[in-house]
């Protein structure tokens, strides 16, 4: 259902990216209130629901991002820490924040290189969400650090579940997450509208780099 207060652009922004962070870090990570955060490319659609999910729900959240705006962004939506990756090590970043515990939790859509950086800002029992892999889906990595800290390491796609699994993962989110949404706590956040005449625009728009939360394409 359409929450109350929500124009239909907005609507049309939560199912999936709401569905894929709910279910990747408090279903499958079990990301928990009081618990450590790292989203990788935080002012995308995933990355801005992520943020604004933690701040709900007493999750303290770091972000990455490419730019001082970006990270300026993310901090407006909660994360007390953003990191500009172009001009910092994350895990560096991570570490000198937390005391050289590293994060609870880690959703990432990098793939590659990141993974066995990931697994240096992970703490004790620490877990990593993969959800994309846009560097590459066959990095290499030292197992010994995956074990020496009992991290896990978990990962999934929506589109190729069955329909009685969707089904299981939108009774929690509407349960549980979307309670946030008609009390307004959680908005999806908003980048730009596309007639649906200007696919290619919107397209373009994405591949800049440069937007902020979602890009909708509007049906007349």
């Amino acid at each position: 259902p359409v929450p109350e207060g929500l124009s239909m652009a907005e609507a049309a922004a939560l199912p999936e990216t709401l569905f894929t962070v709910w279910y990747n870090i408090f279903m499958r990570a079990g990301l928990r209130a009081g618990e450590t955060l790292l989203v990788h490319g935080g002012t995308s659609g995933i990355g801005t629901m992520a943020l604004s999910l933690a701040r709900c729900l007493g999750v303290r959240s770091f972000a990455t991002a490419g730019s001082d705006e970006k990270c300026k962004a993310c901090t407006e939506l909660g994360a007390e820490l953003a990191i500009n990756y172009r001009e910092q090590d994350f895990v560096d970043a991570v570490l000198a924040h937390t005391g050289g515990d590293g994060v609870n939790v880690i959703l990432d859509m990098v793939g590659g290189s990141y993974l066995s950086r990931n697994l240096r800002a992970a703490a004790v029992e620490g877990r990593i969400a993969q959800v994309a892999f846009l560097e590459g889906s066959n990095p290499a990595i030292d197992l010994m650090s995956l074990v020496r800290k009992r991290v896990t390491l978990t990962g999934s796609m929506l589109r190729s579940r069955s329909d009685e699994d969707k089904a299981m993962i939108a009774r929690d989110v509407q349960d549980k997450a979307w309670p946030l949404v008609a009390d307004g706590r959680l908005r999806p956040v908003m980048d730009q509208r596309f007639a649906m005449h200007d696919a290619a625009a919107a397209h373009a728009r994405m591949e800049g780099g440069a937007h902020v939360g979602k890009i909708v394409l509007q049906v007349e």
